[in-house]
């Protein structure tokens, strides 16, 4: 195995589709595809394809809150990771998990969130995955696709490929969490997530099945991870509107609440508290496909030990390769070129370029 840890300076179904000129100019086809999981629900896919595709397919998975077109693939210059990687040539798969955006919502997402636990857990989206890859590897007679996760997609994205490496052919996480320590700033001991009655438990009667998130909330750790005060001079307010108007837009029933507020399932949040208190939920050892471990500096969500511990049990990755980006949020693919986003681009098409050879 090539380790290397860098600190660098500065059976789908057709719904709609267009050829569209993307946010950076170029063409790209543009379709919403829909595919049914092995416990029968159907999830969403967007295939954003290059008018010559050369390269590896990439399948975006975004987090815990914000679903995918709003993560990856947003219409402004700067907001469309999925964009960047077509004008490389490479066609863009982004997933929604059940309970977000365009994929099935649980039946317990349509009535109030304290009827019941905590919705949408790991193992329920590696169900979602699987079907996804393999709607890709139908359309793109790929064996293996290359798979990204932001945040809690790159703990779901390391858990499938952990359980599924025949279909993988290369791994990405960016700022995620593996389990690689104990302590964590604001989602493991001592914090609103922990229940005060059964310390190392979950709360979940305080958060129930889903939480409902504004506009504005979205705005809160993003803003505190910028030192400016102006944050324009960090990322274009024209990505931040349009990523405010596709996460409302992801969710139908957004306008009932006022101010309008789009539904998430609450398991992501589950499961990433267990990760932030040292469990770790899948096995990194069980990984054969090359991984891209990339972590933003300012991130408040992964850890510096995330990143230690997981290239520690990537033993039997051929290729390990582990990025700081300097001074980068975590929102990083959705910041200036100039603050991290230009670098996680660079290092990403790298990973992908040796893939398609």
């Amino acid at each position: 195995m090539r380790l290397s840890i860098l600190t660098l300076a500065l059976v789908g179904v057709l719904t709609g589709a267009s050829a569209t000129a993307d946010a950076d100019g170029g063409q790209a086809q543009r379709q919403t595809l829909f595919t049914r999981t092995a416990d029968g629900f159907t999830v969403a896919v967007r295939e954003v394809r290059p008018a010559r595709a050369s390269g590896t397919p990439v399948v975006l998975l975004h987090g815990a809150r914000v679903p995918g077109e709003a993560s990856f693939d947003l219409p402004v210059p700067g907001g469309s990771l999925a964009a960047d990687l077509t004008a490389a040539g490479h066609p863009v798969y982004v997933v929604d998990a059940r309970g977000y955006g365009r994929s099935q919502r649980p039946r317990a997402m349509h009535r109030p969130p304290a009827e019941s636990a905590p919705l949408v857990r790991s193992h329920e989206v590696v169900r979602d995955i699987d079907a996804a890859v393999d709607l890709v590897r139908r359309r793109t007679g790929a064996s293996g696709v290359t798979l990204f996760g932001w945040a809690t997609g790159g703990h779901w994205a390391g858990m499938y490929t952990a359980l599924h490496p025949e279909k993988v052919g290369g791994l990405v996480l960016f700022n995620s969490l593996y389990g690689g320590t104990a302590g964590h700033p604001t989602l493991g001991h001592g914090s609103p997530y922990e229940d005060p009655d059964r310390p190392g438990r979950f709360h979940a009667e305080a958060y129930g099945g889903y939480r409902l998130s504004t506009a504005e909330s979205l705005l809160g750790s993003w803003d505190d991870s910028i030192p400016d005060q102006d944050k324009s001079t960090w990322r274009d307010p024209a990505v931040v509107a349009a990523y405010q108007r596709a996460a409302l837009a992801s969710d139908p029933e957004s306008g009932r609440h006022s101010p309008p507020a789009f539904r998430a399932p609450t398991g992501a949040l589950a499961d990433s508290f267990y990760l932030a208190i040292g469990h770790r939920a899948w096995d990194a050892s069980a990984i054969t496909a090359p991984v891209l471990i990339l972590r933003s500096e300012r991130d408040f969500w992964s850890r510096a030990e995330d990143v230690t511990r997981l290239t520690a049990d990537l033993v039997d990755a051929p290729e390990v390769r582990a990025v700081t980006l300097p001074g980068a949020t975590h929102y990083a693919h959705l910041d200036r070129p100039d603050r991290g986003r230009a670098t996680l681009l660079t290092e990403l098409t790298a990973f992908l370029d040796r893939r398609a050879r």
